[in-house]
């Protein structure tokens, strides 16, 4: 290893005027990464805020072992602490092993950010345009087109892409110049993947007619975002008219007064907002349809990414898959702790202390359930009584039930009552509380 903790990368940076906390370099140990923390290791201000780097190991590749040791040997000599996180890639997760490894790595990222953290990254010029180019082949809009951004929130803190001017024949120019070492990923050479192929096969035949193609394509996404920028506060202001009080919600009227376009921005929106993964092209198109029929209470969804949105009435709802409560669901609860439930639901006994004074059961729906409900004398079906309460689709498949010792029905959740139960309620002055796992 021949970077040591003196040396000094000469390499201009974009420094932000937030950058006043704590930096995290992503480091693979590539040239970019590698680049970009000696760089930042040459800076006393940096340094002085904080400055450490997280290796994922995502174990995808034999010499995955000897790329983490490699980056432990460059941290110690450069004396900036690293920290080594072993990824699991979902490889069947359906999106492909590169997708896959990429929302394991940024998963990883966000495990290692402490609130106000900046994320530093190791993009460059080049692969922005690469990005560009893969977000137009998939009839990305606008903000697909925008590609990446130097500089943009992150969780509790902000991811930082210093480089995201700089072409990468400058940083190898600039890598060779200081003698530094760093790792060649195989599967970088190849041309399986959509990137690799851009990278190795049309990029460099776009260069030979004209030299400046990727910095012209940095500068199409640069000017996408711009735009972008122009439309995010309507768009902001449009999804606040649609909202409801659950963030995952939206009145589906008011989307309709809405123009086609601006719809299906408001929707991709709506689903970052929700930290949810990007809506394709396909989920706009079907969204709009299930917006044009009158859905009243059968099934109008759209599955992907392991998320499902679906209309329901005057409802539109997004929020990722979960399993339904398991049908032969059957404990016994004191209402003394709070019962936490297989689907991650929750429920709450407050204000008994002596919780139930007897053991009570919490069991799911297994149809034809009849419950008397406060002011009535005889029973009515709970299903239909879910339906006139206007329980969503979505949570009545977790809805827990709570049924005394001899087996009479108390409550469904917390949003049907029992006539008998109410009144043990307020004669104890407690209230069941549940927590749906589309909120929990």
């Amino acid at each position: 290893m021949r970077a040591m903790r003196s040396s000094s990368v000469d390499l201009p940076l974009w420094i932000p005027p937030a950058l006043a906390a704590p930096v995290v370099v992503g480091f693979s140990g590539g040239l970019d990464s590698t680049v970009l923390l000696h760089r930042l290791a040459g800076d006393r201000q940096v340094r002085a805020r904080g400055l450490r780097a997280v290796h994922v190991h995502h174990g995808l590749q034999p010499a995955a072992d000897g790329w983490a040791a490699h980056v432990q040997r460059v941290c110690v000599a450069l004396d900036v602490p690293l920290q080594t996180h072993h990824a699991r890639v979902h490889r069947d997760a359906g999106c492909g092993i590169e997708a896959a490894a990429r929302h394991a790595r940024y998963a990883a990222f966000a495990g290692q950010l402490q609130p106000g953290d900046i994320l530093a990254l190791g993009h460059h010029l080049d692969d922005q345009a690469e990005t560009f180019l893969l977000r137009a082949l998939r009839a990305s809009g606008i903000d697909g087109l925008a590609a990446m951004r130097p500089w943009r929130a992150h969780g509790t803190g902000w991811l930082w892409r210093p480089l995201l001017a700089t072409p990468r024949a400058e940083l190898l120019h600039v890598a060779r110049a200081q003698a530094l070492s760093w790792i060649e990923d195989p599967s970088n050479a190849g041309v399986d993947p959509d990137r690799n192929f851009l990278r190795h096969a049309v990029l460099p035949r776009l260069r030979e007619r004209w030299p400046q193609a990727a910095e012209g394509l940095a500068r199409s996404a640069g000017l996408a975002a711009q735009a972008c920028d122009l439309l995010v506060d309507d768009d902001g202001a449009l999804l606040a008219s649609a909202r409801t009080g659950d963030p995952a919600v939206l009145l589906i009227d008011a989307l309709r007064t809405l123009p086609l376009a601006r719809r299906a921005r408001v929707l991709r929106h709506w689903i970052a907002a929700l930290a949810l993964p990007p809506l394709p092209a396909a989920g706009v198109t079907c969204v709009e349809r299930m917006l044009a029929t009158d859905v009243r209470d059968g099934d109008a969804c759209f599955d992907y990414a392991g998320i499902r949105v679906q209309c329901w009435r005057n409802l539109l709802h997004a929020a990722p898959l979960r399993a339904p409560l398991p049908p032969g669901l059957d404990l016994e609860w004191d209402g003394i702790t709070p019962l936490a439930l297989p689907d991650g639901g929750r429920l709450v006994l407050e204000g008994a202390p002596a919780g139930f004074g007897a053991p009570w059961r919490v069991h799911a729906r297994r149809g034809g359930e009849r419950i008397r409900l406060p002011g009535r004398s005889h029973q009515h079906s709970l299903k239909r009584v879910l339906q006139m309460s206007g329980v969503p689709r979505w949570d009545r498949a977790h809805l827990p039930l709570l049924s005394d010792g001899d087996g009479r029905l108390a409550a469904a959740g917390d949003v049907v009552l029992s006539a008998d139960f109410e009144q043990w309620l307020r004669s104890h002055g407690a209230r069941l509380r549940w927590t749906s796992p589309h909120r929990a």
